[in-house]
């Protein structure tokens, strides 16, 4: 407060009554020039922000100008391709679409002297490319030229085709639904079981397969699609290896997946070969060789159906996998009945160690009471037609993963069985070493 208000005493003169009114004039003028201050800071603050907002929209309104003459040359384009209401052709700028790649897998095996390498050989266990095409919206070209397997090597090193096939994708999009119905049309694999899914020797964790090895490649029609937690696929195919059909008939295979969290998936699978004829074999693999007629001179046609049951367990360092089911053989043969059934089962286990290392163990198991042809791990003269009636495996593995792209592998396989004619199979283990790549 100033001295002159300070000075006011009680009982003065009216003069001196007008000094309170005074005084507080006074005291305020330094407060409204502080208040006058901030109104005016706060006024050119609100200029400077109107100015911003006022640059924005006008940016977006010619971003909103740029998209309509975007849109209105579109809708001009397609009339002048499509005609009024109809599409405009896609176009795709050629091969910077096209996707190239390959997979292949290269090492040393050794097996014992019943085995299909005693003295050890350099071999090529895999080798393929890959093409893969957009053709037109949600339509695809795949093919797969397959160079060189382990398998091949047994029997001859032709150059064959894999899969090659048309892909119409989300085809339930028609419906407005995502991914309830695809098709394939060309050759594909015949969707049995699941360990075909992770064959070739990227995706394999050992370098060996199980006993039953199933799997196969044949020209046909595929319908795949999710329902929800579901999974489903059903594949009418060619059912002999080679191209004389299969006597009329076709092959059926179809697998059902349900995975009720991210760690848990279960299928189940069910095949028929249909009427192969019996100078033919089928086109679905079995246990290193493939069904083929058991019967006299006299069978024209055989067959042989089968049910898989999948199961498996991940966490993020590996995973347990099993699988057994149950294979049927029959044939038309008047010398007598030659119908056998086949029982077999897989446990797999996969763990990542430390420093990029993993381990992976397989045993699997095969029974047949009456014998059937199983090559395994054997030299495939001596066991192509040669009635088993048991075999086991048990691999071993440990490997090395640079990367997704690159891993090594090093694998011991124990084998053992027995034959109808009660011979024992114990000279057919395995050791082999592998580097396993995909570009």
């Amino acid at each position: 407060m100033s001295r002159l208000c300070k000075q006011q005493k009680p009982g003065a003169s009216p003069g001196w009554r007008r000094l309170p009114a005074v005084c507080l004039l006074l005291t305020a003028l330094p407060l409204r020039a502080a208040t006058t201050n901030d109104v005016a800071e706060e006024v050119r603050l609100l200029r400077e922000e109107n100015g911003v907002l006022k640059k924005t929209v006008k940016q977006q309104g010619e971003q909103l100008d740029l998209l309509n003459r975007k849109v209105s040359n579109l809708e001009a384009t397609q009339a002048g391709e499509g005609g009024a209401g109809q599409p405009a052709k896609e176009t795709f700028p050629g091969f910077n679409r096209v996707i190239l790649g390959g997979e292949g897998g290269v090492g040393y095996a050794i097996t014992g002297p019943e085995g299909a390498a005693p003295n050890g050989k350099f071999r090529v266990d895999d080798a393929r490319l890959f093409i893969e095409a957009p053709l037109w919206t949600d339509i695809y070209f795949y093919g797969e030229v397959v160079l060189a397997t382990a398998s091949q090597q047994s029997y001859d090193s032709s150059v064959e085709l894999g899969e090659i096939y048309l892909e119409f994708e989300n085809v339930s999009k028609l419906w407005h639904q995502d991914n309830q119905l695809n098709a394939r049309l060309g050759q594909m694999y015949i969707p049995f079981g699941e360990e075909y899914l992770v064959r070739n020797a990227i995706d394999n964790p050992l370098i060996t397969h199980s006993i039953v090895d199933f799997w196969g490649v044949a020209p046909g029609v595929e319908l795949y699609g999710d329902l929800g937690k579901f999974t489903y696929v059903v594949a009418v195919q060619n059912g002999a290896n080679g191209g004389n059909g299969a006597g009329g008939d076709k092959s059926v295979a179809a697998r059902v997946g349900f995975d009720p969290t991210d760690r848990w998936h279960f299928s189940v699978s069910a095949m028929r070969s249909g009427d192969v004829k019996a100078d033919d074999l089928t086109a679905m693999w079995f246990g290193n060789g493939f069904f083929q007629s058991i019967g006299s001179m006299n069978t024209t046609l055989f067959h042989a159906e089968a049910v898989e049951g999948d199961v498996a367990r991940r966490w993020h360092s590996g995973h347990v996998a099993a699988s057994g089911g149950w294979a049927h053989y029959a044939d038309n043969d008047p010398a007598g009945n030659n119908a056998r059934d086949v029982y077999y089962y897989s446990v797999e286990a996969v763990q990542k160690l430390p420093k990029k290392f993993f381990a992976a163990a397989r045993w699997s198991q095969v029974f047949c009471d009456h014998g059937i042809p199983i090559v395994g791990l054997g030299e495939n003269g001596d066991y192509s037609t040669s009635l088993t009636t048991d075999l086991w495996r048990l691999s071993l593995g440990l490997g090395y993963q640079f990367s997704d792209k690159i891993v090594l592998k090093a694998e011991y396989a124990f084998e053992r069985g027995r034959e109808t004619s009660g011979d024992r199979r114990q000279n057919e283990d395995f050791f082999g070493t592998e580097a396993a790549f995909k570009f």
